[in-house]
Formats: structure tokens, sequence, C-alpha cells
């Protein structure tokens, strides 16, 4: 039996006259985790689409277990041979039992068609004990950690016999603990069961932790595979970018100004008694384990949520609890960690989506200016380098980092000076990253003030003149930045040093 699972030749796509993959060669062999890395718009979303069947290539040739995928291919036919798909975006259905959406479409029924739902338990059961995870088959799927969803997901394509299960930045909304777990349960089945899997991520150390092999593509092309133990992280991001990536820090001290944000005793959901004075033109990083009330801060200082004690003052001025258009005109925009469901709008095109938040703003009735609308997108697509080849295409059809820099101009179009970003390079990038950290450098040197909550201390690094470190809802510690570093923070953070 030949040690290659899947082989795919000559894979092209175009969709109108651009041109999205050429000739792209690709294989993955029984029993590993190959990392299938580039840029956001590098071709790997459409050459797995083209694998599941989603897509229908222009030429090329698909082998999988040893025999050609005849054409058309279609999902039907990929399913049946053994190929699974777990999106970034779960698709289970939240108001089905976890059994349920394990049998979706492949229910088992006995006579005059009545479900045998306890044999489907029993089933489900069995499966989450061969793969050691505890999850009751009766839990609605709507009640389950993101964790947990994910898991359910890898089990109903095992479940399904898939030989080849493909994972799409499956650590976005995971943290530490569930991510060893996740990498763990992994390995278990490349080596017991010889699963092999594609995949797909941004995050550096997660791709040298797990994979063993690598294959990346940049502009539609392939550029490289070969063992990760025989390279390094900087050689790999050289490899998608098409350039060596600055070295060392994005950051440069700058003299501030006077105090814009102060919290004073702050607590609200999730968090307590936070005091905290920021000034205008500094970035202020937040961070903590997930959960640790960093994120939930940021929703109450937006209005998203309410404070149930303490002061806010922005300018000098009592900002007001749970009040989003009240914290707009003050002078607050912010970017959700989630994008997709926080930000994006899909039914309206690029520059819509953009000038959104300042139609907010305006006098009612709303008037469209469309001359001033078309001003401001050339403005901001020049300053913040949105790629993209017209206003007027949909906000879907960008990259993840093309899209953070539309939904930036979005606050900076209504003259937002505190900007309030939470996870902001989630699902970019490494060199769209690279290009975000410049530009929230850029705009604090211009006097915008910004907090930027994650969890990837190395952007801290890159960008903060403080860092807030939260443990289980409260300020552990704040940190200049010389002292932003990831084992120090670790301790706060898990509350083994206290200051």
């Amino acid at each position: 039996m030949s040690k290659t699972l899947l082989r795919m030749t000559g894979i092209s796509k175009s969709f109108s006259s651009v041109r999205v993959l050429r000739e792209v060669d690709f294989t993955v062999n029984r029993g590993e985790i190959h990392a299938l890395l580039g840029e956001n718009g590098a071709g790997k979303s459409t050459l797995m689409n083209i694998l599941t069947g989603v897509v229908t290539p222009d030429a090329g040739r698909v082998e999988f277990d040893g025999k050609v995928i005849a054409p058309p291919i279609t999902i039907p036919k990929t399913e049946a041979a053994g190929i699974a798909f777990v999106h970034q975006e779960l698709n289970l259905i939240n108001d089905l039992k976890v059994y349920e959406n394990i049998f979706l479409t492949r229910e088992l029924t006995g006579p005059l068609g009545r479900l045998r739902k306890g044999e489907m338990r029993r089933q489900t059961a069995e499966l989450f004990q061969r793969l050691g995870v505890q999850i009751d088959p009766d839990a609605l799927v709507s009640g389950l950690k993101a964790s947990q969803k994910q898991l359910v997901e890898i089990a109903r394509a095992l479940h399904r016999n898939a030989k080849l299960i493909i994972l799409d930045e499956p650590t976005t909304a995971l943290n530490n603990e569930e991510i060893a777990h996740l990498f763990d349960l992994l390995r278990n089945l490349r080596q017991k069961e010889g699963t092999s899997f594609i995949f797909i991520s941004h995050k550096m150390p997660e791709i040298f932790a797990l994979a063993d092999r690598y294959t990346v593509l940049r502009n539609g092309a392939f550029v490289k595979e070969g063992q990760i133990a025989d390279t390094t992280p900087a050689e790999v991001t050289s490899a998608m970018v098409g350039r060596s990536l600055a070295e060392g820090e994005a950051y440069s001290p700058r003299t501030l100004g006077e105090p814009v944000l102060e919290l004073d005793h702050l607590s609200g959901p999730g968090f307590h008694d936070i005091s905290l004075t920021v000034r205008k033109g500094e970035i202020l990083g937040l961070t903590g384990l997930q959960g640790s009330g960093s994120t939930e801060l940021l929703q109450c200082l937006f209005g998203d949520r309410s404070f149930t004690a303490g002061k806010v003052r922005v300018k000098g001025k009592a900002l007001h609890p749970g009040q989003i258009h009240a914290a707009m005109k003050t002078g607050l925009g912010m970017l959700p960690a989630d994008r997709k469901e926080n930000s994006v709008v899909p039914d309206l095109n690029l520059l819509e989506n953009m000038v959104l938040a300042g139609y907010n703003l305006s006098a009612w009735p709303v008037r469209v200016h469309a001359k001033e609308e078309r001003a401001s997108y050339q403005q901001y697509q020049k300053e913040l380098n949105i790629r993209a080849a017209s206003p007027a295409m949909p906000i879907t059809g960008l990259s993840g980092g093309n899209q953070q820099k539309v939904f930036l101009a979005r606050w900076l179009d209504t003259g937002a000076d505190i900007l309030l970003l939470d996870n902001p390079t989630q699902g970019v990038d490494v060199g769209a990253k690279e290009e975000i950290y410049h530009l929230i450098l850029q705009l604090a040197a211009q006097g915008k003030t910004v907090l930027v909550n994650t969890l990837e201390i190395p952007e801290l690094r890159q960008v903060a003149d403080r860092c807030a470190v939260f443990y289980e809802g409260g300020l552990a510690a704040v940190l200049p930045h010389e002292e932003i570093e990831a084992n120090r923070i670790m301790l706060y953070s898990t509350h083994a040093m206290e200051e």
C-alpha cells in the first residue's frame, strides 16, 4: 500500500478573470498531520473546497486512497471516499442534541421508519469514549463550549469513517488548555487509528508543535513543501509572504499626552474593581487567561454591557453605562473579537460596511452622501493599504486582514480617537499581522489612544506601552513595555505572582 493518501496534481481554478490557483500539486501521507500554509488569499480555501467537492476545478486530478475521484468531484463523492472538512465556522445545528448532530442525514431507523434514538445515543457515547471525551449525547449543542463543539465535529467526521480530516483554524476560539487537549486527541488519532489531518493555521507555535510536514502556497501557486523538523518559523513565514519579515520589535516609544480615559474602581459582568488611567497617544495592552475579564471590560467601555459600580471618564466627562451610541459620541470605537458575528454585514458591500458607523452617528433622517463616501474610501484605502479591486465588492470576498482594515476605517471615519481592539489579528495571516502592528503604532503617533486585548504576548511586545494583566476578573499587574515578557505575564495571569 502506498504511503500517499492524497495526491492533487495540476489543480487550477479561476473566478471570472482572476486566477486563484495555478497548477498546484499537493500530497498528504497516511497517518500524518500536514500543515497547509499561506497568507489569506493564497488559495488554501479554494484548494480545500475543490478537494471536498464544493468548487469545481478548471484543470487537475485528485487521487485519494489509491483511486482517482472521477470528475465532477462532488460532496457526496468525497464524503464517501473518507474526506471531512471541519470549518472555522462550525457546521453544527445548535437547536439539536449532540447525538442528533452526529447522525444528521444518517439517522438510524427501525420498523415503520421510527428513529432508533437509544441506539444512536449509545453509539455516540461509545464514540466519545473512544476519543476520551466527556460530552453528554443528549446535551443541546447550543449549551456546549466552543472546544466541545469542535470535538463534536471531529467525532461526526470519525463516525462517517473519515480517513482525512481538514481542520481550518481549529484553535481560534479555544484557550491554552483546550488547545493542548485538542492536539493530544489529534496525535492519538494519527498514531492509533492512522487518521490523517490537513491543519490550516496562521499560528507558527501551533504548527511547529503539531505538524509533521508542511506545504506553502503563495498567490495561488505552490511554493515549498517539506518536513517541519527541517525548517524554522522564519523560513516558513518568508516563503508565505515572499520576503523576510522585519526582525525585532515594531515598537517605538512616544511622548504621551494628557489622560483621556479614566477608570475608577470599575466593576461589571466578568470583572471587578478596575482602576486605570490611559493617556492620549498611549497603546495599552490587555491580557490574561481566556475569560479573565479583559474582553468584558472592553465591551462595557463601548456600552455593549453595563458596568455595575465605579466610574468611567472620557476626556474628563462621565460615560453612562450600557449606551453604545453615547460611547461612540465620546469618540470610542471598537473592533470586537468575533469579526464574522459582530463586524461583518454580509449583505452590504465593502464601502457600505465601512461607512455604516458614521451613519449611525448622523442626524435623522439619514441622507446618503455618495461623493463623500467615495472620498472617504479612497482616503482610507490609501492610508490603511486596503487591498480590494473595488469598493463595490462583497465584504466577504476580502481576506481577514483586509476586512479588519475596513472595520478600522469604519471607526476612523466616525472620528473615533479611542480605539478598543479585541484580538485584532485573530484569523489574520503573518504578513497582515505585521501591517496591523504598524497601523496601530501609526495611529498612536497621530494621537489616537488604543487599547489592545490579546492572548498573544509577542503581539503586545510589538505595540504596547504598558500591559494590564487580568486574573479572574481583577487587575493582577500593570507592566511597563520593558517588562512585557511571556513568563512574567503567565505568572501574573495564573496568580503565581502578585504585585
